[in-house]
């Protein structure tokens, strides 16, 4: 188990190598930087333009700036400076990180406690009532998109009566000190992105769920613990134990997807995530946030794939055995 641990750190480096290259190469593809953006100003001469690309290194060839990028990432932990916001890229990831971590890890726990249930369920009852129900409700979720369920949301409770949607928190509470009234205040907003971001993640989960298990009940193994007497609630604890594999393979890939999705539902509803940062840097060409951010998801991807391995090992003797 010590020496897979180790494969697997070893290995995470190569790629982050390998990610960094591609990242800087669809970066390097698109026309302009963000010199160019610029050029619409009549009062920036030509001459203004050319000292300001020599001034932040967009004069260099791409293979210059990819290694001074990297070295300052490996000597310094400098992740390049953001040319729209004048700051260095860590500080910015760093002041929204932590409420894209929040976001993100609430929402796949709101994924799971609603999604591993249903999908139970549903597997108990396969061709029921409420069978159909709950596949109605996962597609219906998997198909409507995230940013148009806000608007939905939005309009709902406006209609409703609500005088503060949108952020994290009422206007008297941003920028105040924390406190018991903050923290109520919090959870009154927080809730609408994750159900937003939650709702097309809990569609998939709870069908491949529902299909893992109705596969393990079906299995040789469930019959072999019938046929030794054990009671029912056994049986089922060992098979949905078994059909929780799988789940927990896809929880690794949760995290960047989440991430994804929070960005068109940060904008609309105005939560200070990485999001609305990561879509400015797009039109600004801010190129090194841009190259940040996208470094920052593969290394939560692999993150992620990393710790669902360790868990898979956990609950699987088999896997520990190999």
């Amino acid at each position: 188990m010590i020496s897979f641990i180790i494969r697997r750190f070893l290995i995470m480096i190569p790629m982050m190598i390998l990610i960094s290259m591609i990242c800087f190469f669809i970066i390097e593809l698109q026309p302009g930087d963000y010199v160019s953006t610029l050029l619409e100003n009549p009062r920036i001469s030509g001459n203004m333009i050319n000292e300001l690309r020599a001034q932040l290194g967009l004069d260099k060839p791409g293979v210059v700036r990819y290694w001074l990028w990297i070295k300052g990432i490996v000597t310094k932990g400098d992740f390049g400076y953001s040319f729209a916001h004048n700051r260095p890229v860590g500080d910015l990831i760093w002041e929204r990180m932590g409420w894209t971590v929040v976001l993100a890890l609430t929402t796949i726990v709101f994924q799971w406690a609603i999604g591993i249930p249903l999908g139970i369920f549903s597997a108990r009852h396969p061709y029921s009532f409420m069978d159909y129900l709950l596949t109605f409700l996962a597609f219906l979720g998997l198909s409507i998109p995230e940013f148009f369920l806000a608007l939905i949301l939005i309009y709902w409770m406006l209609s409703m009566g609500a005088s503060s949607i949108g952020g994290l928190f009422s206007a008297q509470y941003v920028g105040a000190p924390w406190s018991f009234a903050k923290i109520i205040d919090l959870f009154q907003h927080i809730w609408l992105p994750i159900v937003v971001v939650g709702i097309g993640g809990f569609g998939g989960l709870m069908r491949v769920m529902r299909g893992n298990t109705l596969d393990t009940l079906g299995s040789p193994f469930v019959s072999a613990l019938r046929a030794r007497g054990l009671s029912e609630k056994t049986v089922r604890k060992h098979a949905i134990k078994n059909a929780l594999n799988p789940m927990v393979s896809i929880a690794g890939m949760e995290l960047p997807n989440v991430f994804s999705g929070t960005i068109i539902v940060a904008i609309v509803l105005g939560v200070p995530t990485m999001g609305p940062f990561f879509y400015d840097a797009l039109l600004s060409h801010d190129d090194y946030l841009i190259m940040a951010f996208l470094m920052f998801i593969a290394f939560i991807t692999q993150i992620g794939n990393l710790l669902a391995d360790f868990v898979l090992a956990f609950i699987d003797p088999r896997i520990r055995m190999s």
